[in-house]
């Protein structure tokens, strides 16, 4: 079957590393970007929904990906999830806009096992994203990249203000860390849910530092695309 997964990407400027959700080379199946002009990180990275101009665009964009030829929808903000429903009721593909609705099957697969968050945003997450994705804040442990410096100033700042440069290994570690932390205050957890879409890139990197599986917008992205292959 021919046809792509369609990636809504919110309107940044900071590199897109392999691994990355923006980075077409991050999928082993045809992609297809399409940036949402006027949709930088501060307008998306929040605990409520878009503006309803922002709401609109996206809405666009994912019905022009569907007239392209998309079998289905991620995007590149886990903080879409506000969204998703609107998302997912204007076109006739499966739209899957954040990792947090990986969320219910992973529930359902650990157990009573807790599982740990790491997102971009501490606050916003908590602040309502995860009531959007109708996960209960007391089940999950929530770590924030919000206080590392390279990803901060990088992901979270305005268009204008994002470097030309992304310090990954600064990244890397500081995710790691996190992750460490919450496994040594929590021994029992049983995986890691990756909000964020510039996360992936070092998922491999959180494996090996916590013996923990990780699931991102990559494996949503893989499951759309295996469920539309005949």
């Amino acid at each position: 079957m021919s046809g792509f997964i369609g990636i809504l990407m919110l309107d940044t400027a900071f590199p897109r590393v392999v691994g990355d959700a923006g980075n077409a080379d991050s999928y082993p199946f045809p992609v297809r970007l399409h940036v949402v002009a006027g949709a930088g990180s501060p307008d998306i990275v929040r605990g409520r929904a878009p503006d309803p101009a922002l709401i609109a665009a996206f809405v666009a964009a994912a019905r022009a990906l569907e007239a392209e030829g998309a079998l289905g929808i991620i995007s590149t903000c886990g903080f879409l999830v506000h969204i998703q429903d609107a998302l997912a009721a204007a076109v006739e593909i499966p739209v899957m806009v954040s990792t947090l609705s990986l969320y219910p099957a992973l529930r359902l697969s650990f157990g009573t096992k807790p599982i740990g968050i790491l997102t971009a945003s501490r606050d916003s997450l908590l602040g309502g994203a995860l009531q959007s994705a109708g996960v209960d804040p007391g089940a999950v442990h929530v770590a924030g990249m919000q206080d590392c410096a390279a990803f901060a100033g990088a992901i979270l700042s305005h268009k204008s203000d994002q470097p030309d440069v992304l310090d990954s290994r600064a990244i890397a570690r500081h995710c790691t860390d996190l992750a460490r932390g919450m496994v040594a205050q929590h021994p029992g957890l049983g995986c890691f849910l990756l909000e964020c879409g510039n996360l992936p890139p070092y998922a491999a990197a959180i494996r090996r530092a916590t013996g923990r599986p990780v699931y991102g917008i990559l494996d949503a992205a893989a499951l759309l695309w295996r469920g539309a292959q005949g």
